[in-house]
């Protein structure tokens, strides 16, 4: 098979292509300031190996220091292009011997002969509360023996389908880590109709049901717990052909993709 994805939590995958591996917006954390995880154990060591991590934007659920901190030295990262200058400890881990790569949609860059593409996101990017708008918000490709989507935080846009390019594979945010969704967010009906315009073979739902507000667990609690199984019946009515595997975390798939 071209491709395996593993599924850690909120947006952390694993995607090996071609025998490289690729992490995205690894957070290793049981704890993220007013957030704790909810259901499945912290990713273990080896979801830090890889040969490089793409990072979506700046919000700290996305882009998280101590988690990238953990990734073994000569690590190549793409992050968004001005993402050192808003967050200063990605110099520190520069310097440490983590590679930084900016990069901004269209950019493509190859890694042991598997290329990636960045392309653009509808979501507001900035490192929050307060970051100035230096970065802008992505989502990747992964083109090896398949062409996998990695859509980071982003909302529907006009022409998605078009500036995301033919997929095999999408990894979908379908839900967050609270009550209410904000714009430039996905919920699992949002994110089927997005799945209809992108037409891969296969599609995993992340970014739902790991992390939710302390002392919120009442509040709301289907908005943890049902993007997953929402995204499955909204994907089966808006785009039958399409393979969705709901993993569990720390599951892994292997989809069926003809190239």
């Amino acid at each position: 098979m071209p491709v395996e994805v593993t599924w850690w939590g909120h947006a952390t995958c694993t995607v090996e292509d071609s025998g490289v591996r690729f992490l995205t917006d690894p957070l290793f954390a049981r704890r993220l300031a007013h957030l704790r995880r909810r259901r499945g154990a912290p990713p273990p060591p080896e979801a830090a190996v890889a040969e490089a991590v793409l990072v979506s934007h700046l919000h700290s659920d996305h882009l998280h220091l101590p988690s990238l901190a953990r990734l073994a030295p000569g690590i190549r990262v793409l992050v968004p292009s001005g993402a050192p200058d808003a967050v200063p400890g990605l110099r520190r881990l520069a310097a440490a011997g983590l590679r930084l790569t900016e990069v901004a949609p269209g950019d493509e860059v190859t890694v042991e002969g598997v290329t990636v593409r960045a392309v653009p996101a509808l979501h507001d990017g900035r490192r929050l509360p307060f970051g100035p708008h230096r970065s802008p918000a992505l989502g990747y490709v992964v083109e090896g023996g398949a062409r996998t989507y990695f859509a980071g935080d982003t909302g529907l846009f006009d022409g998605m389908a078009e500036a995301v390019g033919p997929v095999d594979v999408a990894l979908l945010p379908v839900g967050g880590w609270g009550p209410f969704l904000g714009q430039g967010h996905l919920d699992a009906g949002r994110a089927a109709r997005a799945l209809a315009e992108l037409s891969p073979a296969a599609a995993v739902p992340v970014h739902y049901g790991t992390f939710w507000p302390v002392g919120m667990d009442g509040v709301r609690p289907h908005e943890f717990h049902a993007p997953g199984d929402e995204f499955v019946r909204q994907a089966a009515r808006l785009a039958p052909k399409v393979a969705v595997h709901r993993l569990g975390h720390g599951e892994r798939v292997r989809p069926e993709v003809a190239r």
